[in-house]
């Protein structure tokens, strides 16, 4: 596909790196010389010095004959006019955006982004989909990652084996007869800075990071039987009340009413301005770096800290400083590639990585087949797809362990007429299932191909 990117900042390039290692023709844009110093020196794409929305710009970009056109400069309304150009000039098929403004996103003008009026095919608001994916996590305490699929029927649980992790040393293909009618299957184990698929007869060790896809309804039942069995947070500590932690309140407050929750918040003027929109929240105007704020706000007493400041570093000193303190849990918004393969080291229960949530819905879009949904995970390591069967696959109508899936492939759930079938040697995919596969990145071109629309189909 030819791709144009505007912006050249964390997320920008973080697209631009994997579509580029991917084979596509990518042009990135961005104002600033050296973003673009960057992305030429380190990427093999191509690099425009210029204002993303401006014809001229996207034109020297190849925007005439792109496929996509993907928005994630700083600025919501560049974003948007980028899209109008892209659409209305070049006539460019998919135009995605990031839209931060809630303003713009209120159920009262979702005909805004609407093909006759804003076309923009894709909207990804980050602060949405990152406070989701706090909600989640405090919701399943025990995981370090949560992602769902096929409707919310599918979860997929990044899950740390500690040293009282019952499962330890015990071959994978036991845990079907150890627990019966659990469902879940094993299709990654992340160990000492690589990620791997395991077969059936490999072992789990203490610290492993271990991927497993179970029905929704099983979800705590396997979380405790990895030796997890930590209740829902009612006391909750958020470090920032920026945009997503200031989602995360209200989301509170609305779904979870006997959680108490407070905001430390460093701005004076924001802490008084979020004080004045929630109602159950009690904001501290300080420094979560400031022991004696930290205590003010009970933390010691906390189920959770949830540091979701701008600042990485700040955040993760914040998370610590809360269990020095005596809070039982933390979870932290981590932009930095490097840092999430420390965090355990480094003190953090459960992390949520904004950069990896956009480039994931940007995949769903560049996957060809009958793709439904796509998630990152280990900063590109792997990726965990969600796709639709169709009649002329060669998935269909064949035992799984007659596929000769390639090394690096392994389904992890099938979902028939919105419910999930139970996965083994002996399950048969039937046209229009949708399935849940585990991919190591360099084999995410098969799985492509194995739900691919052929010629017969038509």
């Amino acid at each position: 596909m030819r791709i144009v990117i505007c912006g050249a900042g964390q997320v920008g390039f973080g697209i631009a790196e994997r579509l580029s290692h991917e084979g596509h023709d990518v042009s990135v844009i961005d104002q600033l010389p050296q973003l673009i110093a960057n992305v030429r020196d380190q990427l093999d794409v191509r690099g425009v010095i210029g204002h993303g929305a401006h014809p001229s710009t996207l034109a020297q970009a190849g925007a005439e004959n792109a496929d996509l056109l993907i928005a994630v400069t700083q600025s919501d309304e560049v974003n948007m006019v980028a899209s109008q150009v892209a659409h209305t000039i070049f006539q460019v098929p998919t135009k995605i955006a990031r839209i931060r403004a809630q303003a713009y996103l209120s159920p009262v003008y979702s005909s805004l982004f609407a093909r006759e009026n804003m076309p923009i095919d894709v909207v990804i608001s980050p602060e949405i989909e990152v406070g989701e994916m706090v909600m989640r996590r405090l919701s399943l305490p025990g995981a370090v990652e949560t992602v769902r699929f096929a409707d919310d029927k599918i979860i997929v649980v990044g899950i740390l084996c500690h040293e009282d992790c019952p499962v330890v040393d015990t071959p994978l293909r036991q845990l079907t007869d150890l627990f019966p009618n659990l469902g879940a299957v094993v299709t990654g184990v992340y160990r000492q800075g690589t990620l791997i698929v395991p077969k059936s007869d490999e072992m789990l060790r203490v610290d492993d990071l271990v991927y497993v896809v179970v029905p929704r309804e099983q979800v705590r039942r396997t979380l405790v039987i990895f030796g997890h069995d930590e209740p829902k947070a009612s006391r909750v500590v958020i470090a920032g009340g920026g945009n997503i932690g200031f989602y995360v309140a209200q989301q509170l407050e609305k779904r979870e009413p006997q959680t108490k929750v407070k905001i430390v918040e460093a701005s004076r003027q924001r802490a008084l301005y979020i004080a004045d929109q929630l109602h159950k929240t009690v904001i501290l105007n300080g420094s979560a770096l400031d022991q004696d704020v930290l205590r003010e706000a009970d933390i010691e007493d906390a189920d959770t800290m949830v540091a979701l400041t701008n600042d990485d570093q700040a955040n993760i000193i914040a998370c610590v400083m809360a269990k020095t303190l005596g809070c039982a849990r933390n979870l932290s918004l981590i932009n930095n590639v490097s840092y999430p393969a420390l965090a355990n080291a480094l003190g953090i229960d459960a992390y949520v990585n904004p950069r990896a949530v956009t480039i994931s819905r940007v995949l769903r879009h560049v996957r060809r087949g009958r793709i439904e949904s796509v998630h990152s995970l280990q900063n590109g390591s792997a990726e965990v797809i969600e796709a639709e069967a169709l009649e002329t696959s060669l998935l269909v109508g064949r035992p799984l362990r007659a596929l000769e899936l390639p090394e690096g492939v392994r389904v992890g759930a099938i979902v028939r007429n919105g419910k999930a079938v139970e996965v083994n040697g002996d399950t048969q995919i039937l046209a229009r299932d949708r399935v849940v596969m585990f991919a190591l990145s360099e084999k995410v071109h098969q799985v492509e191909q194995m739900f691919r629309v052929s010629l017969e189909f038509f």
